[in-house]
């Protein structure tokens, strides 16, 4: 039971300010009560927080500020509370910056109030123009949203005055609404689609977890194509029917267009979005309606775990295997992690969903401290596709081509159908690397240690590590000879020059995630490619999460080697689901599927993992080598990493914390390094990194927090903790 604090009574309370620590403050007249949110002084601002509990008794009442109002949102539960302060525990991270995760939405501090909202008319405009129509597209593509004036002129580029020109002539509506609205009911007696029997029987186990109240685990694996999305569908529908909310992560916001449709058909109304397409208006809306109830369910990117649902039953992590739910700056979390957290603490269902799940997931599930459900076959007539490889030192390729004469041939094979192929190379850009042919000078990134990446449709060279970008040089930067500069290795700009060339008359499409100015121009064209408007993708890793293409029957896999190097102790876990997921984007409709990997290494264990299919002989390889080396999952790590523009304070600081290793020491754990990062500059910070491994039962964070104690960050040198890394850069 939260405790009351009378008018006057000292209360402690967090704010999302830059203080590590509780501070006390009198309670507001009227008093308040713990969890509540609140207004409260600190020096000459107000600032927004959170009652934690009674305040520090050791001074003089007289010297404390009061709290100046305590805010019309729902307060904080205490669950929610205990979740950001065991994610904080876990992760290192200071409870100030847990609470500013929390509550990432704008205007909370704001009192209810009217504002003027603006959605699609039913006239049409006498006179299109450009910028009519880009306002138009706007609310035609987010139908169910509604904008601020503000919002909506920004979205599609224009002055207020169009929209305002167009609100006249009925082609948009301007209406008075609430600021904050519920969502629409979802009808979970709605009934879904009929399910094959391996179908039912896990719809059937999900909905008994549900309906128990209580916390569970449970792995849903499914090859590529077999349903899991109305698999857990149902344990939806069981969780709204006993009144409780249920929250879908999804690993890409270009997944949510495809998702909320399903959705829609499934229940008859659309749910609540959280992530970062969603306007600032539509994110306070969702936040406050999430803690009133008034949403049933959400469907969110990594984030949304962190709203402040008042009864939460279900939690979905599809795609859990997906390296975009570890948050990599601010505050590093795994979202499938924390997940399973948040179920627990509080007692609700949490589906893990893939068909080539994490290493992790799968030995909970070994363990048995998982559930785990299969799903062994496709939906509906489609069948899983053959997959073969092309053995690249048997092709005769020119040095400046890529696709081999025995994938060109497949390629147009399935145009001459009227199918559609996709050509897959996890690499952005035109190019790589572009060196000067008459000194070899490799153009670099003037703030990062790293190569700069020949973007041609922008012109531009571009910096993937800091986002520094510039133009295209006529002349070598260190030798100044003109016209020797080459590209070396394609991106998948310079696949689609080649596609072009061999393949005239096909229509192309171009997936990465770099060539769209917004989430919303990347589900057009997701869209449209489902439609069958291109014949053939060419894509990165985007196109291997999840999206469903009908008349897409053949899979060209580039350089099937390319994840394969390197010492990242998951790169054959990470080549062996990239290579599955993107080769079962193929035969999903009624025409049986055909991946070609091209590969200098047939012979190598992961890729004839990948063509056997023999998943669980993988998982059992891969989990004996962890095993072995005593690396997750079987064992555990932490990485840190400091950086500062001088690079021997920093080597410094980590030869010093290295030397003074005795709490690692302690708990049977090893410090290796200090050693300059494998990308030792980024933004004209020199960084340094150490690795910390440790037993998997070995209490980690207790003996990290002893060995950071002593740190001071003096200067501008800066630590980062990140407990459970998945990148090692």
């Amino acid at each position: 039971m939260a405790e009351f604090f009378d008018e006057g009574g000292r209360v402690s309370v967090l704010t999302t300010q830059g203080i590590d620590r509780l501070l006390t403050y009198r309670a507001p007249e009227g008093g308040c009560w713990e969890g509540a949110f609140v207004e409260v002084p600190l020096g000459p601002r107000m600032v927004m927080g959170v009652v934690w509990g009674p305040g520090e008794q050791g001074f003089d009442a007289s010297k404390l500020r009061a709290v100046i109002r305590v805010l019309d949102v729902p307060p904080m539960r205490a669950e929610m509370a205990e979740f950001l302060t065991r994610v904080g525990d876990y992760t290192l991270t200071p409870m100030n910056f847990m609470l500013r995760l929390a509550t990432r939405a704008p205007g909370l501090t704001n009192p209810p109030s009217m504002r003027k909202i603006y959605r699609l008319g039913h006239n049409e405009p006498d006179r299109k123009t450009e910028a009519r129509e880009r306002v138009l597209e706007v609310l035609e593509s987010q139908a169910h949203s509604a904008f601020t004036l503000k919002e909506l002129a920004e979205e599609a580029g224009v002055t207020s005055s169009v929209v305002k020109g167009l609100v006249k002539l009925g082609a948009v509506e301007e209406e008075e609404s609430p600021r904050d609205l519920p969502f629409p009911h979802l009808d979970y007696t709605a009934p879904g689609k009929a399910l094959t029997g391996d179908q039912a029987a896990a719809a059937g186990a999900l909905r008994d977890g549900v309906r128990s109240g209580t916390f569970g685990a449970t792995l849903l694996r499914g090859v590529t194509g077999s349903g899991k999305t109305e698999v857990y569908l149902e344990a939806v529908a069981e969780c709204l029917a006993q009144g409780r909310q249920a929250l879908v992560l999804l690993p890409e916001i270009a997944l949510t267009s495809e998702f909320l449709k399903r959705v829609e058909e499934r229940f008859g109304a659309k749910p609540a979005e959280w992530h970062s397409g969603v306007t600032m208006t539509e994110r306070r809306r969702v936040w406050r309606m999430v803690a009133e109830g008034g949403a049933q369910m959400v469907i969110g990117a990594r984030s949304a775990l962190f709203l402040p649902f008042r009864d939460i039953g279900l939690i979905v992590v599809d795609e859990e295997h997906d390296n975009s739910y570890k948050q990599e700056d601010g505050v590093l979390y795994s979202a499938r992690d924390m997940s399973v957290l948040r179920g627990s603490i509080n007692g609700a269902q949490v589906v893990l969903a893939s068909a080539t799940p994490s290493l992790e997931t799968w030995a909970n599930a070994q363990a048995g401290k998982y559930n785990r459900l299969d799903l062994t076959s496709r939906f509906g007539p489609a069948v899983l596709p053959e997959m073969r490889t092309i053995d690249m030192r048997q092709e005769d390729l020119p040095g400046n081509r890529w696709i081999s004469p025995t994938l060109a041939t497949a390629v147009r094979g399935r145009i001459d159908e009227g199918e559609q192929a996709l050509i897959f190379l996890n690499r952005r850009g035109y190019a790589p690397v572009t060196v000067c042919r008459a000194c070899g000078h490799q153009i670099g990134c003037d703030h990062c240690d790293a190569r700069m990446v020949e973007h041609r449709f922008l012109k531009r060279l571009v910096c993937h590590q800091c986002g520094e970008t510039k133009p295209m040089p006529e002349a070598c930067p260190s030798c100044e000879a003109e016209g020797k500069l080459a590209p070396v290795g394609p991106g998948v700009e310079r696949m689609a020059e080649e596609v072009a060339e061999t393949f005239p008359d096909a229509r192309v499409a171009v997936l990465s995630s770099d060539l769209f100015a917004s989430a919303r121009a990347l589900k057009a064209q997701i869209e449209l490619i489902a439609a069958g408007g291109a014949d053939i993708i060419i894509g990165t890793q985007i196109v291997a999460k999840g999206h469903n293409f009908p008349k897409l029957t053949l899979v060209g896999v580039i350089d099937a080697d390319l994840g394969l190097q390197g010492s990242d102790l998951r790169a054959a876990e990470r080549t062996f689901q990239l290579i599955r997921q993107v080769a079962g984007r193929a035969g999903r409709g009624d025409v049986s599927g055909l991946a070609l990997l091209q590969t200098f290494q047939p012979e190598h264990p992961v890729i004839r993992a990948i063509l056997s299919g023999d998943e669980e002989g993988f998982w059992k390889a891969e989990a004996s080598e962890r095993q072995a080396a005593g690396v997750p999952p079987y064992g555990r790590l932490a990485g840190i990493v400091i950086s500062a523009p001088d690079l021997d304070a920093a080597m410094n600081l980590g030869t010093a914390l290295a030397r003074a290793d005795g709490p690692i020491v302690q708990i049977g754990a090893q410090v290796f390094g200090p050693a300059p990062a494998p990308i030792a500059r980024i933004r004209g910070r020199h960084r340094v990194r150490l690795l910390v491994k440790a037993p998997k039962t070995a209490p980690l964070q207790t003996a990290l927090r002893k060995w950071l104690a002593s740190v001071d960050l003096r200067g501008d040198i800066r630590l980062s903790v990140d407990i459970d890394p998945q990148s090692f850069y």
